[in-house]
């Protein structure tokens, strides 16, 4: 079956840029476009799609309060948030909704594409261009806390340690010299004891819970 996504943004020329790229592909189906925030919210009650790219700055209802009106009315949807390196406090609010990832309105359409099929398998858009500079932003990953959350073993820890760092499993596995499924697993033990949405939200988890230390530069 077709991944069905909604597209939500109050400027035409970037619906259709947007609609015209993924309507390139077998397994996806572009099936509603909102021009605002409060449009974008009705056609997925109605729609039920199973991604939406929302644009931050809309009319009426702006990207944010949409998505936590949609990821709060518990429809099992992904939201990937439409966003510019110049407005980092947008994505931490966006994450604080329950986004599931971020994408830049200049990325390349291969991007667009496999932001819809990341987000849609259950995983977290964790594009290096923007975590890791808003990472930077708000967070000193490489100072840890002393006490780890309880509900985590000592390396289950660590894993938490290097998500809040954003890198991939496989420089997890470098890092902490493991392996590639290991590491998967370790990190689908964190998110779970601690009720985590995705590896995205494990960052928000770390700053704000003392896990990295905030005052980065």
């Amino acid at each position: 079956m077709s991944l069905r996504v909604v597209l939500a943004d109050d400027q035409d020329l970037v619906r259709a840029g947007f609609r015209v790229i993924l309507g390139t592909e077998p397994d996806i189906e572009v099936v509603g476009e909102a021009g605002d925030g409060e449009q974008a919210v009705e056609l997925v009650e109605r729609l039920r799609p199973d991604v939406v790219l929302m644009d931050v700055q809309m009319p009426r209802v702006d990207g944010l309060e949409a998505t936590r009106r949609v990821l709060g009315s518990g429809i099992d949807v992904k939201v990937v948030i439409l966003t510019t390196f110049d407005r980092e406090d947008y994505l931490f609010e966006a994450l604080r909704a329950g986004a599931s990832g971020f994408l830049l309105k200049n990325a390349s359409p291969e991007d667009l594409v496999e932001s819809v099929r990341v987000v849609a398998r259950g995983d977290a858009l964790l594009s290096p261009e923007v975590t890791r500079r808003v990472i930077a932003r708000f967070t000193t990953p490489a100072v840890a806390a002393q006490t780890r959350p309880s509900e985590l073993t000592d390396r289950e820890f660590e894993v938490l340690v290097e998500l809040a760092r954003g890198v991939s499993n496989a420089e997890i596995a470098a890092a902490l010299h493991l392996g590639e499924t290991t590491v998967k697993t370790h990190v689908s033990r964190v998110l779970g004891k601690l009720g985590l949405r995705d590896r995205t939200h494990a960052v928000v988890y770390a700053y704000e819970n003392g896990v990295v230390v905030p005052g980065g530069s």
